[in-house]
């Protein structure tokens, strides 16, 4: 009888170890959740993405700090419960570190908005490889609506002339220029309809007469709509490409739409 006293005594969880686990469920999700309806108010219409960005940046001063707290509260709840022999720590365990891959998930949504460490984003959302004769945007024009960012290139940030806009796209993204390939127009053009497919873009309109494509990318969070229009023209060499990425709402894109034209040229 007295051994098995003890080894119900020893089995226990630490009523600590019960709080802990409890404060970093708190935290760790109410987090998530927290960040979750930023979104979701944006969908549904509640506020606009200004409103949804100020509630993620509300949050931002805490985030990291309760992600590593809920992350050093799992390691203590290892120890100490493997230590007592506590029946409970398998389960707490799980909850506090679903708890810290909540908070990750809370920390990094905000953080893929913002450009990396030491870049210098200019504050433009329009940007062409070629800045001079931009692709022209045509099909996707009825999709925009009457409350996006103005198509003529350049004239997206009431505070910035066409040229100062050029000059910054220039300055900042220099490697995105016209492109050349020696194979004919009609094989480049097939290989574009293959990448806007690869890169889950929403095919728009494709002309292969005029050599343009259009298209539509959604963005996973926000669900931010940004449009391509892609511009393939024949030469007597081989053929020369063209394409455009705009942003529908907002000032600065914090370099997407420099980002989505590498990894259309890079899959072509």
């Amino acid at each position: 009888m007295n051994n098995n006293n003890s080894d119900s005594s020893h089995g226990a969880t630490p009523p600590l170890l019960l709080i802990l686990t409890g404060l970093a469920a708190l935290a760790g999700l109410g987090l998530a959740l927290f960040a979750l309806i930023a979104p979701v108010g944006v969908w549904t219409g509640w506020w606009d993405f200004r409103q949804g960005f100020s509630i993620l940046r509300s949050a931002q001063p805490f985030v990291l700090w309760i992600t590593l707290g809920c992350a050093a509260v799992t390691v203590l709840v290892l120890v100490l419960g493997r230590q007592r022999a506590a029946a409970a720590t398998g389960r707490l365990a799980t909850v506090t570190a679903l708890a810290t891959l909540a908070a990750g998930i809370a920390w990094y949504v905000p953080q893929s908005y913002l450009p990396g460490q030491g870049a210098d984003i200019p504050p433009i959302h329009d940007i062409s490889t070629d800045i001079v004769d931009p692709p022209q945007f045509v099909d996707v024009l009825p999709l925009r609506g009457d409350n996006s960012n103005p198509t003529v290139y350049g004239t997206g940030n009431p505070n910035m002339t066409p040229e100062e806009h050029a000059e910054r796209q220039r300055a900042a993204y220099p490697d995105l220029t016209t492109r050349t390939y020696d194979d004919p127009a009609t094989a480049v053009f097939e290989r574009a309809l293959a990448a806007v497919d690869t890169l889950g873009w929403e095919l728009v309109a494709q002309d292969p007469s005029a050599g343009r494509i259009e298209a539509t990318d959604t963005t996973f969070w926000f669900r931010f709509k940004d449009d391509v229009v892609i511009r393939i023209v024949q030469t007597p060499t081989g053929a020369v490409v063209d394409a455009r990425s705009t942003s529908r709402v907002g000032l600065s894109d914090v370099g997407k739409n420099a980002e989505r034209l590498r990894a259309f040229f890079n899959e072509i």
